[in-house]
């Protein structure tokens, strides 16, 4: 059995041929300006993300990476300083923690929603803690309602990495409701290609509803400048080109419906797949948690059994399906941070070295095919012999 076309994890192309028209009219404008650095299109896409997050802070930066390091810096925190930080995450979340001399302690992951588990979080906090970095994984928020209960109790800064998550919200118990990103004291986020808001190269963003915040990091972004030649602090060079800030224009005013696309193929997987779940034990499909919605950044199963999860990757590539795995290592387990160490309740296995060893990540794309997701539903049934 084989597919005519080729399956992607993420069809860029193909979504810029349905956008096209869009796409190549706010390309050329920015050409015919030449205005390429802080041309109009920036502020007026800063200005639309704002408006869409209902928040009255957002600023622009060069890439995901960028706005957590800016944001750290923009809190005022010292060298040794400890950070909370999930230990089953890309790496950028510790990175820039590390690279400004600040203090990772890794927390723990819940096993069903792959963020931070927030019952460990307090069971890590002393003098030295100031704050904590709520990574949004997958596409769906961490219980933030209990973390920013926690910082408030302990007063400490939460940021908030949103890179995956961005149109996902999170529903407080008084029934209010929160876009993923501006509920800390800063929100990041990435515009990479394969993000749920993505442009065409790299970029990112920091929001905040804090306007002395926002400020520090408008200057921090731009080499510390209160004005042309002004430095007042010390800062960097991180900047939104206007091409892409004219492409995350087009792509915001579609936000709404990729997010519901991707919703609805995770609906049908859930629904085609939930057989293999409730009959061989041997598999686990993603769960939403009750407070939040998921924009399904990623589909990812636990393939569960010794060896199961690399055996149903290598079914899959026999056929031609592309799978992912995110993240074949915990933090702790890098190299780089072979030194650090995992807070994991000592009553409990440790979640995250278990799901480096179980998650698989299946495509979903805002231009998959239902003939293309019968295909993939069918290769994981046969794998277990349905």
């Amino acid at each position: 059995m084989t597919y005519p076309h080729t399956i992607q994890m993420v069809d860029l192309h193909g979504q810029y041929l349905r956008l096209k028209p869009e796409i190549d009219e706010a390309m050329q404008s920015v050409i015919d300006s030449s205005a390429f650095i802080n041309g109009p299109q920036v502020k007026e896409f800063v200005g639309q993300l704002a408006s869409y997050l209902q928040v009255p802070h957002v600023i622009p930066c060069g890439n995901g990476t960028d706005a957590l390091q800016i944001a750290l810096m923009a809190l005022g925190l010292k060298p040794g300083d400890e950070v909370i930080v999930p230990s089953f995450t890309y790496i950028a979340a510790v990175e820039v923690v590390v690279m400004l001399g600040l203090t990772p302690v890794l927390v723990d992951v819940d096993s069903l929603t792959f963020n931070i588990d927030e019952t460990l979080i307090e069971k890590v906090i002393n003098p030295k803690t100031k704050a904590i970095i709520a990574v949004h994984l997958f596409g769906q928020c961490c219980d933030m309602e209990t973390i920013l209960q926690i910082a408030s109790d302990h007063q400490l800064y939460v940021i908030e990495d949103n890179a995956q998550s961005m149109g996902a919200i999170c529903t407080f118990t008084d029934g209010t409701k929160h876009y993923a990103g501006t509920m800390g004291h800063i929100g990041t986020t990435s515009f990479f290609p394969s993000k749920p808001l993505a442009c065409y190269g790299d970029g990112g963003a920091m929001i905040t509803s804090d306007p002395e915040l926002a400020g520090r990091l408008q200057k921090i972004a731009n080499h510390g400048q209160a004005g042309k030649y002004n430095h007042e602090i010390v800062g960097c060079n991180s900047r939104l080109d206007t091409l892409q800030a004219a492409i995350l224009q087009v792509k915001l005013r579609h936000l709404d419906e990729f997010n519901a696309h991707r919703q609805q193929i995770a609906k049908r997987y859930d629904e085609e797949l939930s057989v293999v779940e409730e009959e061989t034990d041997r598999l686990l499909l993603p769960i939403v948690s009750d407070y939040t919605t998921h924009v399904y950044h990623q589909y990812t199963l636990q393939v569960l059994g010794s060896d199961a999860r690399d055996k149903l990757k290598k079914h899959l590539a026999e056929r031609h399906i592309p799978s992912m795995v995110y993240y074949p290592l915990p933090v702790y387990k890098q190299h780089a941070y072979k030194e650090l160490v995992c807070f994991a309740d000592e009553k409990r296995r440790d979640e995250s070295g278990y799901l480096a060893k179980d998650v698989l990540s299946i495509p979903i794309h805002t231009e998959m095919k239902e003939d293309e997701q019968t295909y993939i539903i069918e290769a994981i049934k046969a794998f277990y012999g349905m």
